[in-house]
């Protein structure tokens, strides 16, 4: 009786010192540990940080440092959505933005309305898209900017114009003009932006009507959605070793075999498991580069007007992070396709046709 007693005390005080220890653990875990949602986190940034920039980790896994604001208005601009906070990119990626408003005006569109860049820190977003992480994407509605400044409302509110039929897939010819041509023309033209994705009726339709020149449609990948806007992406940056770029896209314009696909009834079969959780709600600081914790605990400006570029600078200083780089690593992805239809792996390479139906871009 005496050997079960203490046999019995025994195994409650092992039991009460095991659960001491896991409070004690679950008390001293820091915020931005590997189970917190890394889209909670990055999600609830609000500025930049104060440091160089750099893009670290994949578009759809990966987060950035130095990031800048695109200002609400310009000339030639106007930025849409504004309570998501996601004006935010890379210098490079803002500074194109700029350029291409004041390129495609001379065009005669009359004024970019800017959709989604990145948020102030990049990483993945409370909702939406699965890239946009690594401050190098944006989306450009298909909808030209009016003669009048946008209330505030309106730029919450209104919705942009869809050029594609769901039913058919192709472009209402009502609705698709020159200028669209131009405008993507344009934007294909700067040797930094690497894909531009659109509807692939809407590559359908450059593929039937472009004439001359056509070298500039390869960059015009189809892809599914983006049928009220058009999705830019530029390359890794110099100064960024840690950011992982995507396999070039094909030599030709892209307008044969890839493209027909998307006309069958394989790309638009229904989601066998609509349910299941996105990449961005199950991903974790330990499924980002190790650099992200540091660009999460970085210090940032006093606020979003001291980040916000304007033309060649911005107010805040930039010193190198103190996080270290580690040696550039070999790009990967999927040729014709925005880097990784999964946000937790890098896809592989030479894929001849894209891949089932993502949740999101």
């Amino acid at each position: 009786m005496k050997t079960a007693t203490r046999s019995s005390l025994g195994k409650k005080s092992l039991l009460a010192a095991a659960l001491g220890l896991l409070l004690l653990t679950g008390l001293t875990t820091k915020p931005g540990s590997a189970e917190e949602r890394a889209k909670d986190l990055f999600g609830a940034a609000k500025l930049p940080t104060v440091t160089a920039p750099q893009s670290f980790g994949f578009y759809s896994k990966g987060c950035f440092a130095g990031g800048v604001a695109l200002p609400m208005d310009g000339m030639n601009w106007e930025v849409m959505r504004p309570s998501r906070n996601r004006r935010w990119g890379h210098p490079a990626m803002i500074a194109l933005i700029q350029k291409l408003s004041r390129d495609a005006a001379s065009d005669g569109w009359p004024g970019l309305l800017i959709g989604d860049i990145s948020q102030p820190r990049g990483g993945p977003m409370l909702s939406g898209h699965a890239s946009h992480q690594i401050g190098l994407d944006a989306d450009i509605w298909l909808t030209p900017m009016p003669d009048r400044k946008l209330t505030p409302s309106e730029r919450e509110n209104i919705s942009a114009t869809l050029m594609v039929d769901e039913k058919t897939h192709l472009v209402n010819d009502a609705l698709w003009k020159p200028m669209h041509t131009r405008l993507l023309k344009r934007a294909a033209s700067y040797p930094e932006v690497e894909r531009i994705l659109v509807n692939p009726g809407i590559k359908k339709k450059l593929c039937d009507t472009v004439t001359g020149d056509r070298s500039w449609l390869r960059k015009i990948r189809p892809f599914w959605g983006h049928d009220y806007h058009f999705h830019v992406r530029i390359g890794c940056q110099p100064g960024s070793p840690a950011c992982k770029g995507q396999e070039a896209i094909p030599a030709d314009d892209g307008c044969g075999k890839p493209l027909a696909w998307w006309f069958t009834q394989e790309p638009w079969r229904p989601n066998k498991n609509p349910d299941a959780p996105k990449a961005r709600d199950l991903m974790t600081m330990a499924n980002l580069p190790k650099q992200c914790q540091f660009v999460l605990d970085a210090p940032g400006p006093e606020s979003a007007e001291a980040a916000t570029y304007r033309g060649d600078a911005v107010a805040v200083a930039a010193p190198e992070p103190e996080a270290p780089s580690p040696p550039a690593t070999t790009a990967s992805g999927t040729a014709g396709l925005p880097g990784a239809v999964n946000a937790f792996t890098t896809p592989e390479v030479g894929v001849p046709v894209p891949r089932p139906r993502p949740p999101a871009n």
